[in-house]
């Protein structure tokens, strides 16, 4: 099924770009050997993979209880009678009109069922009511799975938002965390649905680029200023902050593993501190401020901006259609092994981005 859906992605990207060796491949093994030292050759596209200083940490054992609460959640989630509605608005008023698609089915995993409960603190009824509505606001957003040419989120859509290179995805961290870098400083447009919208967009591509085993990512966020950006505008107004951490608490809970902030301006502190309300307390742990990223991330897979080996420059024409084509070959791998699983509710994200032949978690185990 998702193989048909493979003429409806991109058309192909043009071959990324380095100064010498020209593969991303070559690169890496030369970026892995600079532990000390920056690179002569300029990067111009994401790795792939995390490198050899990045280690996956072990999942944490459940409990008895939460192992039956998980069941409980895979249940519900099981039944082919299930319908979902194609809002937020019509979730709250229970309008729920539409059943599950094939591709919304591969997005409901064992991860995405133990993130949900984590998130709110085992409550089962919770969490299906918040996976649900999480199910609506893609619908309504435009990110529902996998290629649907009808998403009002795409590549084409938000490219003019990255076209500074405000958003990157470079590297993995300690924890083989994808790296998504947030750089205000290159700020080019001004405010508006877009700048959200290319946000949630980048987040489903790092999302992409996470390893068998890892589920979280990494944000780097520097404010420093850069004289690509050409808006004065660098901090976006409260409304948007608020819309952001809604979108990011509500539907990508457990998602973030670490958010590194260096550069912080007084403005930069003003904001957070209005929105600092509206950050739930289990957020604010992972938020680190103005300690050198070379502290949690491999300096062979760390920018040079912060005392990384990775002579890493962006240009738009050589970055933006490879992260995607890297992105969209990760998302077919895992499509084509959600078929070969049995395209079921409940198979673990370990299976689905992993090379094994067989399940390492059979759905309805933990």
């Amino acid at each position: 099924m998702f193989g048909k859906l493979r003429n409806i992605v991109h058309s192909p990207a043009p071959e990324a770009t380095t100064s010498s060796p020209s593969s991303s491949t070559e690169s890496t093994l030369i970026n892995e050997k600079a532990n000390t030292t920056v690179s002569k050759d300029i990067t111009y596209v994401p790795f792939s993979e995390p490198s050899a200083g990045s280690a996956i940490p072990k999942e944490p054992e459940l409990s008895d209880d939460q192992k039956t609460k998980y069941i409980a959640v895979l249940n519900h989630f099981q039944n082919s009678n299930l319908k979902v509605a194609t809002s937020e608005l019509d979730h709250k008023a229970g309008k729920k009109s539409k059943e599950l698609t094939v591709g919304e089915k591969s997005w409901l995993t064992r991860e995405c069922f133990l993130r949900y409960l984590r998130a709110t603190k085992w409550n089962t009824e919770e969490a299906i009511d918040r996976i649900e509505m999480t199910l609506s606001w893609r619908r309504e957003f435009g990110v529902s799975e996998p290629f649907d040419t009808e998403n009002k989120v795409n590549g084409d859509l938000v490219s003019v938002e990255n076209e500074t290179g405000k958003e990157v995805i470079l590297g993995y961290d300690n924890d083989s965390r994808p790296c998504l870098y947030l750089k205000p400083g290159r700020q080019n447009t001004k405010t508006s649905e877009r700048q959200v919208q290319h946000l949630v967009y980048m987040l489903e591509r790092v999302i992409d680029y996470m390893p068998s085993g890892q589920d979280s990512l990494a944000l780097l966020i520097d404010f420093k200023q850069s004289p690509v950006g050409t808006q004065t505008n660098k901090i976006p107004p409260i409304g948007i902050g608020k819309q952001v951490l809604h979108i990011l608490q509500t539907h990508y809970p457990e998602r973030l593993g670490k958010a590194l902030l260096t550069n912080i301006p007084w403005l930069g502190w003003t904001f957070l501190k209005l929105i600092h309300p509206f950050i739930d307390p289990l957020t604010r742990e992972k938020l680190v401020f103005d300690e050198p990223f070379v502290n949690y991330v491999p300096k062979q897979q760390l920018d040079k901006d912060f005392e990384g080996g990775v002579n890493f420059e962006y240009d738009h024409g050589k970055y933006w259609n490879k992260m995607i084509e890297i992105s969209q070959d990760k998302k077919h791998k895992y499509y084509d092994r959600f078929e070969k699983f049995g395209s079921v509710v409940g198979l673990s994200e370990v299976d689905l981005r992993g090379d094994n032949e067989v399940l390492i978690h059979p759905v309805g185990t933990i």
